[in-house]
């Protein structure tokens, strides 16, 4: 039966424009292998032998995004869609991009360059599927593989090598035994790529369904080049009857465990980072990590400031890492505590990561401790659907009312509403401001 995919109306119209101008055009890459696997595409990319002054004379409104490599951006009502030139790369001298491009007229030419044979199609409703490398095929079998020579690939960009690993975490796929050890021996090559760029092939791998993947990328020696600290938790064994992995494994599985957040996901990737550094091990041969969630919050700021995150992902991550071995009463002014504490944005999050934290240890004591967090969760649930003060902003007293009764600006205000916050903290029907007054000012 002859293959069909289903082209948006806004792209069958770029494609068509183009044939009438007697060029060959046809949809690549990432948005031919999703349409086969039945997914629909985010992006939709065109691929033609017309040069870029052509597809500009072609459509009036144009955007010049890569001109140098090709790219011309058309714009069909409220939709951009990048059209570009047949390639061939020049010489990579960065490890990441060509010095230069060469149009060609060969649309073959152009699919040899690209990364893996399962991006390597290309698609137009005339001439149908080109699938000059077996990408069907790989879709079908589940293996990414590298187009032609891993090497030659690797050594091209060696950003492919993470990505390879991406796309096998995405769809679940395996990685070609060749494609594999290629990019074991050009691993150090990642040292050339960008935090940035690392940092979005990394999170991706994180929120895809099989974070596992670092596991084999470990086994590869691929995180040692960029997260050097994981390659220490997969070394380190946690001889412990709360464990039954190693803190690596552990890491991984929790990572696995948790909702597809990114928080979340980085929280879990980084929470146990500070365990090799803690590890002691008792007369009994059972290891402690007495302090890990404080050298841990210290590691993962490291890390995620190399990697070039903004400042408001890692406040919330690594107070996360922080906390996230906090264990409260189970009374509702020790959780009111804790809220303050950690911060009520971020509270709801840290009971998700106890629950996956203790679903990744050993069946030891976990009924006893999935109980303790569900238990924490309902009087959570009681304290926020009854609106209790949790910061000086909800407070019946400011420090404008203080200073009216008297008391001189300065630490003493600070001191009284802190004062006033605790005994709130602890009863909630303190919270009036007649009461607080009464009790904290000297009038």
């Amino acid at each position: 039966m002859e293959l069909k995919i289903r082209i948006p109306e806004q792209v069958n119209t770029i494609l068509e424009k183009l044939h009438e101008s007697g060029h060959e055009a046809y949809v690549v890459g990432g948005c031919v292998r999703d349409a086969l696997l039945g997914r629909e595409p985010n992006d939709w990319d065109i691929t033609t032998s017309a040069l870029p002054h052509m597809v500009k004379e072609i459509f009036p409104r144009t955007i010049d995004t890569g001109l140098k490599h090709g790219t011309v951006t058309v714009l069909i009502g409220r939709e951009a869609y990048e059209v570009t030139t047949y390639r061939v790369d020049g010489v990579y001298e960065d490890g990441r991009h060509p010095k230069q491009v060469t149009f060609t007229p060969s649309l073959s030419e152009d699919l040899r360059r690209r990364d893996f044979t399962i991006n390597a199609m290309a698609y137009d409703p005339d001439s149908g599927l080109v699938d000059l490398f077996g990408g069907q095929q790989d879709l079908s079998d589940g293996i990414i593989r590298a187009v032609g020579d891993p090497m030659q690939r690797f050594t091209e960009d060696a950003l492919r090598i993470l990505r390879a690993f991406r796309f096998a975490a995405q769809l679940g796929y395996g990685i070609d035994p060749d494609t594999l050890r290629a990019a074991s021996e050009l691993s150090q090559n990642l040292s050339k790529i960008s935090s940035e760029r690392i940092r979005d092939e990394l999170e991706k791998i994180l929120l895809s369904d099989n974070p596992d993947i670092l596991m084999k990328a470990y086994e590869a020696g691929i995180t040692a080049v960029f997260l050097p600290e994981f390659d220490v938790c997969m070394e380190t064994p946690q001889n412990n009857p709360h464990h039954c992995y190693n803190v690596g494994e552990h890491t991984i599985w929790s990572v696995a465990l948790i909702r597809k957040d990114r928080i979340l996901r980085l929280t879990m990737l980084l929470h146990d980072f500070g365990k090799p550094a803690t590890r002691e091990t008792d007369e009994k041969g059972i290891d402690h990590f007495r302090g890990h969630p404080e050298e841990s919050y210290h590691i993962s700021k490291v890390i995620l400031r190399r990697l070039k995150y903004d400042n408001e992902t890692i406040r919330k991550v690594t107070t996360l890492v922080r906390y996230h071995d906090v264990r409260m009463r189970l009374t509702e002014p020790a959780v009111r505590k804790t809220i303050v504490r950690i911060g009520e944005d971020l509270y709801p999050l840290y009971l998700e990561i106890q629950h996956a934290d203790t679903m990744a240890q050993s069946l030891y004591q976990r009924d006893d401790k999935l109980a303790y967090t569900a238990e924490l969760e309902m009087i959570y649930d009681r304290i926020m659907s009854r609106g209790d003060c949790l910061n000086l902003k909800d407070l019946a007293v400011n420090g404008s009312d203080i200073i009216a009764a008297g008391v001189k600006p300065g630490r003493e205000v600070g001191s009284i509403l802190a004062q006033m916050l605790e005994d709130v903290l602890n009863v909630p029907e303190h919270n009036d401001k007649e009461y607080l007054m009464g009790h904290y000012v000297k009038t």
